[in-house]
C-alpha cells in the first residue's frame, strides 16, 4: 500500500524492512520478537533516510511498524514534514496478509506481539488512522486525502 501512494504521489518508497540489521532479522526470522533495544538502530537508518529526502526538499513513503509513541517520536524528531498513517484492520486480516507477503523477515507468529506493544497514535502526533482492512486501492486513497495530498 505505501508503495502504491508513493508512485501515485511521484516519490521514493522505503520498505522498513530493509533498515533492519542483520542480527534483527535472524532475531525475527528465528521468531523471537524484537526489544526497544534492538529496534533503536532501525528506528535511526529510517529518521535518517526521512532527514535526506527532507533535506534533499523532496517527499517520500517509508512503510514501518512504528508501533510505540516513543519510536514516533524518534522518526519526527527534527523532521517536521513527517505525518503518520496508522492503517489498522481485524487481527485476521493482518495474519492473512502476513503469511501472503513475500520476502517478509517477520513471520505471521510475531504479530500477537506486535499488537500487545502498539499505542494507538496520539492526537497531538501528526496524521491520523485508515481502516486498511479493505481493498490496497481503497486505503491508499484514505491515506492521500487524510495527509491532505
Amino acid at each position: 500500500m505505501g508503495l502504491l501512494v508513493a508512485t501515485e504521489l511521484g516519490w521514493p518508497f522505503a520498505d522498513g524492512d530493509s533498515f533492519h540489521t542483520s542480527s534483527s532479522v535472524a532475531k525475527m526470522r528465528s521468531g523471537t520478537p524484537l526489544s526497544d533495544e534492538d529496534r533503536l538502530p532501525w528506528l535511526r537508518a529510517i529518521a535518517a533516510w526521512i532527514g535526506s529526502r527532507e533535506a534533499a526538499g523532496a517527499g517520500g513513503v517509508v512503510a514501518c511498524s512504528a508501533l510505540k509513541r516513543s519510536y514516533r517520536d524518534l522518526l519526527r524528531d527534527g523532521h517536521p514534514a513527517v505525518r503518520f498513517a496508522f492503517l489498522t484492520a481485524p487481527p485476521t486480516v493482518l495474519d492473512r496478509r502476513l503469511r501472503e507477503r513475500q520476502q517478509n523477515s517477520m513471520p505471521a507468529s510475531l504479530l500477537a506481539s506486535q499488537l500487545a506493544d502498539f499505542e494507538r497514535l496520539g492526537v497531538d502526533e501528526p496524521g491520523g488512522t485508515v481502516d486498511a482492512s479493505g481493498p490496497t486501492e481503497q486505503t491508499a486513497t484514505a491515506v492521500r486525502s487524510m495527509i491532505g495530498i
